[in-house]
């Protein structure tokens, strides 16, 4: 008889979930019903964060209960600062905007940068696309083909602001392990940075993920215009098994939490993320959404003819390595901090 009652109890539960469920659904249905999401990119068109905003905003609506229409606009500044504080301060909170911008963006605000004026935490993580093995790598003609050899001669590289990646990590390195980086900043994004190395006014790059090099650069792989000095991640990516791993160079315990910190990031590459206070039955409709976009046959057509590589991190595991992120030592954050020049 016991057993009977608890079969009866969880086919109840069970029963009451579902019509909440379809109740939320049909409450977000009538929500989106012939409305327009907007998608902001935190930096200019042409860029990894522009194609993978566009190519989702092509087929998420189909998964998104009442079928709203989605569009693409790019907010580029303060290195991709200024859409993650429109985000936070000033966008609707009601699931009609959401945004990507850099993976780091989010732990600014740990860094002491106080252009950053949210906490990375409130925000409603909708999910990455995929996980990010970011690269250090010089143009043929600098002269530099090895880690070591940028420990004796300066590459100067570019940025799109002070606080972006493609500066921090070079700078935490440079401390670290004696490299001679040297940053030239004002890029809006990595589309020109990659014309400014092919003219010669720039000599690297040290914020490129692999799988856009491999995708979107073959010609520098395959003509050999680049050497790839060494990977940015808390992992090796599996096809550069003999590119170093930088982590790997940390001297010391602190040294090697330092890289820990700048690298978590890595693990969401491409993370969208919605306002804080957008209603909950709307975040965990997104989130369902991406994530089936994710697994969709055309949506994944189009990624693989614009070069994106797809790993789905759900929205979950991104809020949760934010929140991991937030609770860093507070001896580590003063150091990041010092790198950064807050």
């Amino acid at each position: 008889m016991r057993h009977s009652s608890r079969a009866l109890f969880t086919i109840l539960l069970t029963l009451a979930g579902a019509v909440t469920g379809a109740a939320a659904d049909e409450n977000v249905a009538r929500f989106y019903a012939g409305k327009k999401i907007s998608i902001l990119v935190g930096f200019g068109p042409g860029g990894s964060a522009s194609l993978y905003a566009t190519a989702l905003s092509h087929h998420m609506g189909r998964f998104i209960p009442g079928a709203p229409t989605i569009i693409v606009q790019h907010m580029p500044g303060a290195g991709g600062l200024a859409v993650a504080n429109h985000i936070a301060n000033s966008a609707p909170a009601d699931g009609t905007v959401f945004a990507i911008t850099g993976r780091t963006a989010s732990i600014e605000p740990l860094m002491g940068n106080s252009n950053a004026k949210f906490d990375g935490r409130k925000f409603n993580w909708i999910g990455s696309t995929n996980v990010e093995n970011t690269t250090c790598l010089a143009w043929h003609t600098s002269g530099v083909k090895t880690l070591a050899d940028v420990m004796q001669r300066e590459l100067i590289i570019g940025g799109t602001g002070a606080d972006a990646t493609e500066v921090i990590f070079p700078k935490a390195i440079n401390e670290v392990l004696g490299t001679k980086f040297k940053s030239v900043m004002g890029y809006p994004g990595s589309t020109e940075m990659d014309l400014a190395m092919e003219r010669g006014e720039l000599q690297g790059n040290c914020g490129l993920g692999w799988t856009v090099i491999k995708n979107r650069r073959k010609d520098w792989v395959k003509e050999n215009k680049i050497s790839i000095l060494f990977q940015m991640a808390l992992e090796k990516h599996v096809e550069l098994p003999d590119v170093p791993l930088v982590l790997d160079y940390a001297k010391t315990k602190d040294d090697r939490f330092l890289f820990e910190f700048l690298f978590a990031p890595q693990k969401m590459g491409r993370p969208f993320f919605a306002p804080p206070d957008v209603p909950q039955e709307r975040v965990e409709a997104l989130r369902k959404a991406f994530s089936q976009t994710l697994k969709d046959t055309a949506f994944l057509l189009e990624a693989e003819k614009s070069g994106l590589e797809i790993q789905l991190v759900e929205g979950e595991e991104v809020q949760k390595i934010v929140g991991h992120m937030y609770d860093t030592p507070a001896v580590v954050l003063e150091r990041v901090k010092r790198i950064a020049g807050h």
